[in-house]
C-alpha cells in the first residue's frame, strides 16, 4: 500500500468517524476463517458495519478529527476492528451473542455520544443500553399512563356522576 493510498485510507476513516457518534473497537484476533465469516454474516444481520484496521492508520484519522480521541491511544495495540452502527446497541449485542460460541471477539472500548467506555468489562452495560426510539416509546408510555387513568376515571365515574346529578336536581324540585 503506497502512501496515497494510506492517505485516502484515514481520510475514508475520518469520514466515519465524523458520520457515526457511536464506534466500537473490538479484537477478533485468533478466530478460524468460518468464524471470522459467521461473525461478518452476524453484522451484517444485525446491520453492523465490522472493518479490521491498522492501528496507525485509524491513529492518524483519530488524529485528524476535530473530536480528542487521545483516550483510544493505549487500545491501539494488537488487532483491532472497528464497528459501526445506527442502533447503539447492536455491536454490544452482536458481541455478546458471539461469544455464546467462542472466547471473541474482545472488546477493547466504545465511543458513544462522546463518553469512552474501555474495557471488556463495559460489555454487559452496552448491551442494555436502549435506543433512540426505544427510549421515545418509553416517554411516551409514561406521559400516556396518567392521562389514560384520568380518562378511565372519569369515564367510569360518568355514570355515577350523572347520576348523583340527576337525584340531587329531583331532590331540590
Amino acid at each position: 500500500m503506497n502512501k496515497q493510498e494510506k492517505n485516502e485510507l484515514i481520510d475514508v476513516l475520518n469520514n466515519m468517524l465524523e458520520e457515526n457518534k457511536n464506534f466500537y473497537l473490538a479484537d477478533i484476533s485468533g478466530l478460524t476463517a468460518e468464524e471470522s465469516s459467521s461473525l461478518r454474516r452476524l453484522c451484517f444481520k444485525q446491520n453492523v458495519r465490522l472493518q479490521v484496521v491498522k492501528n496507525t492508520l485509524l491513529k492518524k484519522a483519530f488524529d485528524k478529527n476535530d473530536f480528542d480521541f487521545s483516550q483510544l491511544d493505549d487500545i491501539l495495540k494488537g488487532n483491532t476492528s472497528i464497528m459501526f452502527a445506527e442502533e447503539v446497541k447492536a455491536p454490544a449485542s452482536v458481541i455478546k451473542t458471539f461469544r455464546k460460541k467462542s472466547d471473541k471477539p474482545v472488546l477493547k472500548a466504545a465511543h458513544i455520544e462522546e463518553e469512552f467506555y474501555i474495557g471488556d468489562t463495559n460489555l454487559s452495560l452496552l448491551a442494555q443500553l436502549k435506543s433512540k426510539n426505544e427510549l421515545i416509546g418509553d416517554i411516551i408510555t409514561l406521559l400516556q399512563s396518567p392521562a389514560k387513568n384520568v380518562i378511565s376515571s372519569l369515564q367510569s365515574s360518568s355514570n355515577k356522576l350523572s347520576g348523583i346529578v340527576k337525584a340531587l336536581s329531583e331532590r331540590q324540585e
